[in-house]
């Protein structure tokens, strides 16, 4: 019922003009337009002015129609389309012939009703980045137009937001729930008559940062591509305090001062961030804007134990492991089943990813990519450490698939060793269906020539192993950019980086397996790559030590290479 009476509330206070009149704080003016920190390109504004529509990788040709007639060719395609971010692009441009583009594709959306009454345009996401979009590119569609449509403009807007203030009952947790509270501390801001909504807006954001953004600036849902999304709005908002001359909630100050070194800490050498958790390719031009505000450029921290990741550093060398529990089921809808699974780079080159998650296209993949074989980590009888929602309609009901089971226990223990750093974790994932516990044993030299691992499969003190399938696989997806070949005596890879720098892996008590594998992060799309793969038998073998050791020989004479010598023993 009180959802019922929300969204009754919310059609009525959109749709009747005579009600929007008598509504409390009625506003009839503009006041600021905050910035917009998205990266603009301004040669793509001769393309929406010809008709040619590109998002998310599809293209869409209007032929004279209404862009918002048409059957939209994917949901990420019709997300940015009414999202309204394009028209940065037509501000970039800054030129009287956009500027009037823009004020006909905005009549155009306010003069069909039918636009209003579209799925993705309701869902809570896709109207708070609307709600942005028509407040920070104000200024390319109100100069040098009319008061009539200034009017229908402010009138279209003030309804948006009345709609997503109204409907915050049905807003999914995480991420979403955050960018309509940011969407409505921007109306307040920009528009006049907005006091007590300011006060409002400012005090439910503030809870909400401090819910969602742990002590450490992690997300609670774990997934480091939140960070970004959620810093490219949050710095012009307080940049738009400011400009009010309005104290910024210190809860907004104090969530962006946590945040901003956590993207230092989950970037590798090249600028990319780590795969976990749903990440996908990095935006480069959105983590150099974000990072120009960083005031700090100190080494990334070495521990997040709130959010749940270890980083390693040595040299040139890079260790960023996962060692947390998934994150709590509401927030849960991206994790990934990846729980001590680790990338590794040296320099500018990754040598060892995670397969993580395509920008579009993500319902194709996501099965896959959620799993824990497409990590580099253990998999135990081709079963996922995590379990997740599998019922279409419970996925429907619960605005995705979140985490029903996974690890509830993980442990990882620090030390700083004679030859390097040890790492020290495990996991119960595996524990209540199969009654084993994952132990996984790193340690990176201090000169970072060297990393050495160890994992172990074992029961806890008293149990045994259940079940009759006791066979795992170890995997370490390449990226690739490295060029992998199996060493002679089929106990190793020779892997070649782009910075010509040769690593060999080696696992000297096992047979080393090179399989196909896919690197879907890529910025152009999925890719082909590979990925080492040993396979054992937890009864007979529950134990796998392995190395990736920096060689200063070319890749001829590491192929040709000499009788295998017996690795360090790890100071277990």
């Amino acid at each position: 019922m009180n959802r019922f009476a929300r969204n009754m509330l919310a059609r009525a206070s959109g749709g009747s003009v005579a009600v929007s009149r008598l509504w409390p704080g009625r506003t009839d003016r503009l006041i600021i337009a905050p910035h917009d920190l998205r990266t603009a390109d301004a040669t793509r504004a001769a393309e929406i002015y010809a008709g040619r529509f590109v998002f998310a990788g599809k293209i869409v040709n209007c032929h004279g129609r209404s862009i918002f007639d048409l059957e939209p060719p994917s949901e990420d395609w019709e997300v940015a389309l009414l999202g309204f971010g394009w028209l940065r692009h037509l501000r970039a441009a800054d030129t009287a012939l956009t500027r009037a583009n823009a004020r006909a594709l905005i009549e155009d959306w306010i003069s069909n009703p039918a636009n209003k009454r579209r799925a993705v345009a309701r869902r809570a996401d896709v109207l708070a980045r609307r709600v942005i979009s028509l407040l920070s590119q104000a200024p390319l569609v109100l100069n040098d137009t009319d008061n009539k449509f200034y009017r229908r403009y402010l009138r279209a807007l003030t309804r948006e937001i009345r709609y997503l203030r109204f409907t915050m009952v049905d807003i999914p947790d995480g991420v979403p729930r955050l960018q309509v509270l940011i969407a409505l501390c921007y109306a307040s801001l920009c528009l006049a008559n907005q006091a007590r909504h300011i006060r409002s807006a400012s005090r439910k954001l503030s809870d909400e940062l401090q819910r969602q953004i742990l002590p450490d600036g992690g997300h609670v849902s774990r997934n480091p591509g939140a960070l970004i999304e959620l810093l490219i709005d949050l710095l012009p908002l307080r940049q738009t305090f400011a400009a009010r001359n309005i104290a910024p909630p210190p809860a907004l100050l104090n969530a962006i001062d946590r945040m901003m070194p956590m993207l230092r800490f989950f970037r590798h050498g090249d600028g990319n961030f780590a795969l976990f958790n749903g990440m996908s390719a990095t935006s480069s031009d959105l983590l150099a804007t974000l990072l120009a505000y960083d005031d700090t450029h100190g080494a990334p921290m070495a521990t997040m134990p709130h959010t749940g990741f270890q980083r390693l550093d040595a040299g040139a060398l890079t260790l960023i492991m996962d060692t947390g529990a998934p994150p709590p089921a509401n927030v849960s809808h991206d994790a990934h089943a990846g729980c001590l699974s680790f990338e590794l780079s040296s320099g500018t080159s990754r040598i060892v990813t995670n397969c993580g998650m395509p920008t579009t296209g993500r319902d194709n993949w996501r099965p896959f990519a959620r799993g824990t074989a497409a990590h580099s980590t253990l998999t135990y009888h081709e079963t996922s450490s995590c379990q997740f929602v599998g019922l279409s309609a419970m996925k429907k009901l619960l605005h995705g698939a979140p985490v029903t089971s996974g690890p509830a226990m993980v442990e990882n223990y620090r030390e700083v060793v004679q030859n390097g750093t040890l790492l020290t974790t495990s996991h119960d994932g595996y524990l209540a269906k199969f009654g084993v516990i994952h132990r996984r044993v790193v340690m990176v030299a201090n000169d970072g020539t060297r990393l050495d691992g160890e994992d172990t499969l074992s029961p806890p003190q008293g149990g045994r192993l259940k079940g009759a399938g006791t066979d795992f696989a170890l995997r370490f997806h390449l990226h690739p950019a490295v060029k992998a070949s199996r060493l002679s005596d089929a106990r190793g890879v020779m892997l070649v980086l782009p910075n010509r720098e040769v690593w060999t892996f080696e696992a000297l008590d096992d047979k080393v397996d090179l399989e196909d594998s896919v690197f879907l992060a890529g910025n152009d799309g999925p890719r082909r790559t590979a990925q080492i793969v040993i396979r054992q038998d937890a009864r007979q073998a529950p134990s796998i030590r392995w190395s990736f050791v920096r060689s200063t020989a070319s890749p001829q004479v590491t192929n040709a290479r000499r009788n295998a010598r017996r690795e360090p023993e790890l100071p277990l």
